[in-house]
Protein backbone atom coordinates (compact mmCIF):
# COMPACT_ATOMS: atom_id res chain seq x y z
CA UNK A 1 0.00 0.00 0.00
CA UNK A 2 0.92 3.52 -1.00
CA UNK A 3 2.41 6.04 1.82
CA UNK A 4 -0.23 8.75 2.34
CA UNK A 5 1.60 12.25 2.01
CA UNK A 6 0.79 15.34 4.13
CA UNK A 7 2.00 18.56 2.20
CA UNK A 8 3.64 21.14 3.17
CA UNK A 9 5.37 24.03 2.15
CA UNK A 10 9.10 25.09 2.63
CA UNK A 11 10.02 28.67 2.33
CA UNK A 12 13.80 29.21 1.60
CA UNK A 13 14.71 33.13 2.24
CA UNK A 14 18.77 32.96 1.25
CA UNK A 15 20.65 36.07 0.98
CA UNK A 16 24.32 36.84 0.80
CA UNK A 17 24.18 36.92 5.18
CA UNK A 18 21.31 34.57 6.29
CA UNK A 19 19.51 31.26 5.00
CA UNK A 20 15.94 30.86 6.66
CA UNK A 21 14.04 28.01 6.39
CA UNK A 22 10.60 28.02 7.11
CA UNK A 23 8.10 25.04 7.17
CA UNK A 24 4.02 25.70 7.04
CA UNK A 25 1.37 23.52 6.41
CA UNK A 26 -0.06 23.27 2.64
CA UNK A 27 -2.04 26.53 3.51
CA UNK A 28 0.58 28.48 4.71
CA UNK A 29 -1.42 29.78 7.28
CA UNK A 30 0.14 27.41 10.44
CA UNK A 31 3.94 27.27 10.86
CA UNK A 32 5.49 24.26 11.55
CA UNK A 33 8.98 24.78 11.83
CA UNK A 34 11.36 28.32 11.37
CA UNK A 35 14.73 27.84 11.72
CA UNK A 36 17.85 30.56 10.99
CA UNK A 37 21.65 29.46 9.93
CA UNK A 38 22.43 32.15 12.75
CA UNK A 39 20.83 29.35 15.09
CA UNK A 40 23.46 26.48 14.07
CA UNK A 41 26.65 28.88 14.20
CA UNK A 42 28.20 31.13 17.32
CA UNK A 43 29.94 33.25 14.80
CA UNK A 44 27.84 35.88 12.59
CA UNK A 45 30.07 35.78 9.77
CA UNK A 46 29.24 32.26 9.14
CA UNK A 47 25.17 32.94 8.81
CA UNK A 48 25.39 33.13 4.99
CA UNK A 49 27.67 29.91 4.25
CA UNK A 50 26.40 26.82 3.21
CA UNK A 51 26.97 24.51 6.11
CA UNK A 52 24.85 25.97 8.83
CA UNK A 53 21.98 26.06 6.12
CA UNK A 54 21.79 22.89 6.20
CA UNK A 55 21.71 21.97 9.49
CA UNK A 56 19.19 24.52 9.90
CA UNK A 57 17.30 22.85 7.05
CA UNK A 58 18.12 19.37 8.22
CA UNK A 59 16.26 20.12 11.89
CA UNK A 60 13.85 21.77 10.23
CA UNK A 61 12.73 18.59 8.55
CA UNK A 62 13.08 16.93 11.26
CA UNK A 63 10.67 18.50 13.64
CA UNK A 64 8.20 19.04 10.46
CA UNK A 65 8.98 14.53 10.03
CA UNK A 66 7.51 14.68 14.17
CA UNK A 67 4.39 16.35 13.51
CA UNK A 68 3.63 14.25 10.26
CA UNK A 69 4.57 16.20 7.62
CA UNK A 70 6.72 13.87 4.51
CA UNK A 71 6.12 16.12 1.65
CA UNK A 72 7.00 19.41 0.59
CA UNK A 73 6.45 22.57 -2.06
CA UNK A 74 10.38 24.22 -2.16
CA UNK A 75 9.72 28.36 -2.38
CA UNK A 76 12.65 29.76 -3.00
CA UNK A 77 13.47 33.73 -2.36
CA UNK A 78 16.49 35.64 -2.94
CA UNK A 79 16.58 39.62 -1.14
CA UNK A 80 14.95 40.90 -4.85
CA UNK A 81 14.14 44.60 -5.33
CA UNK A 82 16.58 46.57 -5.89
CA UNK A 83 18.71 44.25 -3.23
CA UNK A 84 20.68 40.79 -5.50
CA UNK A 85 18.14 38.93 -7.51
CA UNK A 86 20.06 35.73 -6.64
CA UNK A 87 19.91 33.06 -4.29
CA UNK A 88 22.61 32.85 -1.70
CA UNK A 89 25.09 30.37 -1.37
CA UNK A 90 22.56 28.05 1.28
CA UNK A 91 19.45 27.47 -1.05
CA UNK A 92 21.37 24.31 -2.75
CA UNK A 93 22.57 22.72 0.43
CA UNK A 94 18.88 23.46 1.75
CA UNK A 95 17.22 21.83 -0.35
CA UNK A 96 19.52 19.09 -0.34
CA UNK A 97 19.24 18.51 3.08
CA UNK A 98 15.46 18.51 3.20
CA UNK A 99 15.62 16.03 0.49
CA UNK A 100 18.28 13.82 2.60
CA UNK A 101 15.82 13.93 5.68
CA UNK A 102 13.94 11.96 3.83
CA UNK A 103 10.91 14.49 2.87
CA UNK A 104 9.71 14.48 -0.37
CA UNK A 105 10.03 17.39 -3.18
CA UNK A 106 6.97 18.39 -5.13
CA UNK A 107 7.76 22.07 -7.01
CA UNK A 108 10.58 23.88 -6.63
CA UNK A 109 9.42 27.77 -7.28
CA UNK A 110 11.43 30.88 -7.32
CA UNK A 111 9.35 33.51 -5.31
CA UNK A 112 12.60 36.48 -5.68
CA UNK A 113 10.76 39.85 -5.64
CA UNK A 114 11.03 41.48 -9.21
CA UNK A 115 10.91 44.85 -9.54
CA UNK A 116 8.54 46.58 -12.21
CA UNK A 117 10.62 50.45 -12.41
CA UNK A 118 11.29 50.24 -8.50
CA UNK A 119 12.48 52.96 -6.09
CA UNK A 120 15.42 54.75 -6.91
CA UNK A 121 18.60 52.95 -5.01
CA UNK A 122 19.95 54.79 -2.04
CA UNK A 123 23.35 56.75 -2.38
CA UNK A 124 22.27 59.79 -5.15
CA UNK A 125 23.50 60.65 -8.35
CA UNK A 126 27.05 60.07 -7.84
CA UNK A 127 26.78 56.88 -5.75
CA UNK A 128 28.29 55.89 -2.01
CA UNK A 129 31.39 57.81 -1.54
CA UNK A 130 33.73 55.54 0.51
Amino acid sequence: MAEIKRWGKAYIFSSSNSTIVHITDISGAETIARISSGMMTDKDREGGSPFPAFQAATRAAEIALEKGINAVHIKVRAPGGIKSKTPGAGVQPAIRALARAGLKIGRIEDRTPIPHDSCRRAGGRRGRRV
